[in-house]
């Protein structure tokens, strides 16, 4: 990376007001669009239902524009959290057709788990536990301030109850870091990360049964999973169906289990807004305080590599570090107490050609997968396109730490992929184009909150 004016897009300019007036517009006409009551669906093809760490990010570029929807969002997905805590990656709408979506609600079955909620379809998985974080930049950006109070005051409780069950449920080695039991609660579901971790899997003749991929009719199948990679993330989750989706059965079969970056990264960085929280509605801070530190210990130990001078993740299952380096590596800037020699380290690997491309090629930050990586794929989902999500977590990470430089400029990319393609799932690292759904409303969240940056420094 490089200063501004001398990152390949000289021509490009800061916005002015009125051009952060009208991104805002258009980013709030994708979030209208989506809009379904009380949740926004990702987008109006693809994804039709409500999905968890999507709902996180649109709460927090909600809350700049929209207290009430902000707060309907969080509230509307933890309608969808189990008993035990687990709050699952998809909500599902019932009055969506269950062949509009795989896997839908009849492939999933939560109805028939007892820990499950009544009446309300869901997954038998999680995602990232951002919801802590979105909640406290409700609370930040409000306009009102007593009825953000009223609504730290409910959520609390069910916050509290999704970091009990991932400390509780999902540590398997009481290294204080969670396992994800399937790519699909990585956030990242088909990075290369995973590829040598799914290869062992063994799919017995019949363990699957027939079913359409609903993905490739809205999107092109050159930017989607392979049908291979489907095959298993499907055999995965019919393992779990068969187990009524009980962490202790799920963490048994070891058929997938690993500890990543990103999940944990964010895991701590909620906690921390979890304490915040706490103290706001007159909660005990302590139990979130030892949260933090046991994870800030867990990836430093044990994600940690000194050889190499990165995060990894950690396949328990073989008990060893994934070596590939992906945009998961950078996510723990997200802790304040990172030490500075591993903030360093991950400032010079996003500077380095694995990352950032030489200067006078066309390119924009960050890719998802690195670039001189065997298994790099300029437009194939998480493969090697840049995600708005991830250049939003690696930017709220590094400008604590000092870095406002490298900041900057994974914020200008983070516009210019917009004012080049508009509102798209993803897109390609050298030329720009849209990749996956259009009108996609993390994009358009979080581009709200990073002109919101801009106009009026940081809140969330």
């Amino acid at each position: 990376m490089r200063h501004r004016a001398e990152a390949g897009h000289p021509e490009w300019r800061v916005p002015s007001k009125e051009d952060r007036d009208e991104l805002v517009r258009r980013a709030r006409a994708v979030l209208d669009a989506n809009w379904r009551g009380e949740s926004t669906v990702p987008s109006t093809s693809l994804y039709p239902h409500q999905w968890s760490w999507d709902a996180a990010f649109i709460a927090i570029g909600r809350s700049r524009v929209e207290q009430e929807r902000a707060q309907l969002e969080l509230e509307s997905m933890f309608k969808a959290q189990w008993s035990t805590g687990m709050l699952p990656h998809i909500r599902f709408d019932p009055k969506v057709p269950d062949d509009a979506y795989f896997p839908g609600a009849g492939f999933w079955r939560s109805d028939r788990c007892p820990a499950a909620p009544k009446g309300v379809p869901t997954s038998g998985i999680t995602q990232p536990p951002l919801h802590a974080r979105a909640a406290l930049a409700v609370w930040r950006n409000a306009g009102d301030r007593r009825e953000a109070l009223a609504f730290l005051e409910r959520l609390y409780p069910k916050l509290a109850a999704q970091h009990r069950h991932l400390a509780s449920h999902r540590d398997p080695d009481g290294d204080g870091l969670v396992a994800i039991v399937h790519p699909w609660e990585s956030g990242q579901d088909n990075s290369p990360l995973w590829d040598s971790e799914l290869e062992h899997l063994h799919i017995p003749p019949g363990a699957l049964p027939p079913y359409q991929r609903y993905d490739t009719r809205h999107a092109d199948a050159a930017d989607r999973p392979s049908d291979a990679s489907y095959d298993r993330y499907v055999y995965l989750a019919i393992t779990f169906r068969e187990r009524d989706y009980a962490d202790d059965a799920l963490m048994a079969q070891r058929l997938f289990l690993i500890e990543p970056p990103l999940f944990n990264a964010i895991y701590l960085w909620s906690e921390v807004a979890l304490r915040e929280i706490a103290r706001l509605v007159g909660a005990e801070e302590r139990p979130h305080a030892e949260a933090v530190r046991r994870i800030h210990e867990g990836m430093v130990n044990r994600l940690w590599d000194p050889e190499r001078r990165r995060f990894g993740a950690y396949d328990v299952r073989t008990g060893r570090r994934i070596l590939k380096s992906s945009v998961d590596a950078f996510i723990p800037l997200l802790d304040p107490h990172l030490p500075e020699h591993m903030v360093r380290a991950i400032a010079n690997q996003l500077r380095s050609p694995h990352f950032d491309s030489p200067a006078g090629v066309e390119h924009y930050l960050i890719p998802s997968y690195d670039l001189r990586g065997r298994d790099f794929d300029r437009r194939r989902y998480w493969r090697g396109p840049v995600w708005i999500n991830t250049d939003w977590l690696v930017w709220r990470g590094l400008l604590p730490h000092g870095e406002a430089e490298l900041a900057g400029e994974i914020e200008d990319s983070m516009i210019r992929l917009v004012e080049r393609s508009g509102f798209r799932e993803y897109f390609d690292p050298f030329g720009a184009q849209g990749y996956g759904t259009d009108g996609f409303s993390w994009t358009a969240a979080l581009l709200i909150d990073v002109l919101a940056t801009q106009a009026g420094g940081l809140q969330a």
